[in-house]
């Protein structure tokens, strides 16, 4: 886990709420504090969908509801002349692209046993932190994911042009 501090806020939130640069991850939770605080729960509702949706593998292959979908809703909400007195978005890799992180080092994790890897973006007012996480789907002694985890987000901001520092 590393926590990382955006030094260009405005280019950062640019690329988060106006691009296609996050599309890859999924909300798990949204808390956006403007004129009211809005709490979104990314978790896909189940009492929405017919029981063939549901099912359908196709129309809903993730648990969660992906950035790409619910990020004009942020935007719409986080726009306007006031900065918003802070926010908090926890965002997970879409599970397609776990293989990948793997692959640039060495370790005996198969994509099946990661829950998530995690995101967190943070904003209390005045300064934004980015904060990696992992989960597993059972104890793993193996810190290995972590690292690789740690080294794509970094690589991720890197290739967008994203300045930060570590904390």
């Amino acid at each position: 886990m590393i926590a990382l501090k955006i030094t260009n806020v405005k280019q950062f939130m640019g690329k988060l709420l106006a691009s296609e640069e996050f599309d890859s991850f999924m909300l798990e939770e949204a808390s956006i504090s403007t004129y009211n605080t809005f709490m979104i729960d990314g978790h896909q509702n189940r009492d929405f969908y017919t029981t063939e949706e549901w099912e359908d593998s196709k129309m809903r292959p993730y648990d969660f509801t992906t950035w790409k979908q619910i990020r004009p809703i942020c935007f719409s909400l986080i726009k306007g002349t006031h900065t918003p007195s802070a926010f908090k978005f926890i965002l997970h890799l879409i599970p397609d692209y776990t293989a990948s992180v793997l692959k640039n080092g060495d370790t005996s994790v198969t994509p099946q046993q990661i829950k998530a890897l995690v995101l967190t973006v943070k904003y209390d007012g005045t300064v934004l932190t980015l904060i990696t996480g992992t989960s597993f789907h059972t104890f793993i002694m193996d810190k290995t994911v972590d690292v690789l985890w740690d080294n794509a987000i970094k690589q991720f901001l890197d290739k967008r042009g994203i300045n930060y520092e570590e904390l």
